[in-house]
């Protein structure tokens, strides 16, 4: 049974940045699973299927191939073979995805995902319930939490560094709509009582990086 750590928050607190580090740094594998919603999004949205249309969307379950390779370049999310890293990264899949993510066949499809590749392996795992769903028995629980400006600031620079378009007061509204929907949805984006919070609206990547692993250092999981 491999060391499942839990990573959690809202869109843009650094949880896919900082997990990627803290498990290239510990030699674990680092699962996106929010990548994974973003996929469930492109895939309607290639289809043609509205998100809004949970039959549509779940009907496209059955056969979906969904997988999490890692190469030399990091983590790759392939979508029936094919690489979406990229395609899946936009602020309009982003919002399809907090959409999708409600549906409880899709929750469901992809938390037996996520739960089968942290059996057989150490993995760092952020998302927004892993902590209270997927891992809950993790022996390290954090909640990575960040001011909403920040956080749009945050995801306009990840946006710029692919080239796409954008803007700042888009990206605003749409993480304010995420946010609420996080919190109003039957299956709220919530933190763990057993979880650490961690503010990272005012630290560099590698202060947080190194908060998270003292952490982890702190609750006798291993010597890091």
């Amino acid at each position: 049974m491999g060391i499942g750590i839990a990573i959690d928050g809202p869109s843009g607190s650094g949880k896919s940045t900082i997990a990627k580090a803290v498990a290239a740094r510990l030699g674990f594998v680092h699962i996106d699973t929010g990548a994974m919603y973003r996929a469930v999004a492109l895939c309607a949205r290639k289809n043609g299927k509205n998100w809004h249309d949970e039959t549509a969307v779940l009907s496209l379950l059955k056969d979906i191939d969904i997988d999490i390779v890692h190469t030399h370049y990091g983590q790759r999310i392939l979508l029936f073979g094919d690489d979406v890293t990229d395609a899946v990264r936009t602020a309009e899949i982003g919002v399809g995805a907090s959409v999708v993510a409600v549906y409880s066949g899709v929750r469901q499809k992809l938390i037996e995902l996520q739960q089968q590749l942290a059996k057989s392996r150490n993995v760092v795992m952020d998302g927004r319930d892993i902590g209270t769903v997927v891992l809950m028995d993790a022996p390290v629980k954090i909640f990575l939490t960040a001011d909403l400006e920040e956080r749009a600031a945050r995801r306009c620079n990840e946006l710029s560094a692919m080239g796409l378009a954008h803007s700042y007061e888009d990206i605003v509204a749409q993480m304010e709509q995420r946010d609420y929907d996080d919190s109003n949805k039957s299956k709220a984006l919530r933190c763990a009582p057993d979880a650490v919070v961690v503010d990272t609206s005012y630290m560099y990547i590698e202060e947080a990086v190194a908060a998270v692993l003292k952490i982890i250092e702190d609750k006798g999981v291993l010597n890091v």
